[in-house]
């Protein structure tokens, strides 16, 4: 899987892009529900990564983003081939959690296939309870959409 990432001006969204591979192929010709998924935490970490949030930096704040619950709505289907285009934000913040939003489109055309809806948890490296989201987590991302 070949992608390219950008961030975007004014409100905090995040793009990136990727091309269906023949992995990606369901028995049924088209991409897997399971790899849209994948492409929707895909972005997310990606996000994480471009506002300064990597792997290491969140060991060193001692937690991090779990999901919680996913929500996803299938609109079209993706061939392999194709050449998509996520873009996600995240929508509100409270206490231990963040709703992150996500469109999957297609590049060509900008076709909405997916949309969906990610409730994470921000949770302890030990133990894994729950913990309150840092003011400057919540800002490196910043609310927007």
């Amino acid at each position: 899987m070949t992608i390219e990432t950008t961030v975007t001006p004014g409100p905090r969204t995040f793009e990136m892009e990727l091309t269906a591979e023949g992995g990606d192929i369901d028995e049924l010709g088209h991409v897997s529900n399971v790899v849209f998924v994948r492409w929707v935490l895909e972005a997310a970490k990606a996000h994480s990564r471009a506002a300064g949030l990597d792997y290491d930096a969140y060991m060193r704040l001692g937690a991090v983003f779990v999901v919680r619950r996913h929500e996803v709505e299938y609109l079209l289907p993706a061939f392999a081939g194709d050449r998509v285009r996520l873009v996600t934000w995240v929508e509100s913040w409270r206490g231990a959690t963040s709703l992150r939003r996500t469109r999957v489109l297609r590049a060509a055309g900008g076709a909405e296939l997916a949309r969906a809806a990610t409730t994470w948890a921000f949770v302890s490296t030990v133990g894994g309870r729950p913990r309150r989201i840092p003011a400057d987590v919540a800002t490196a991302f910043a609310v927007g959409a």
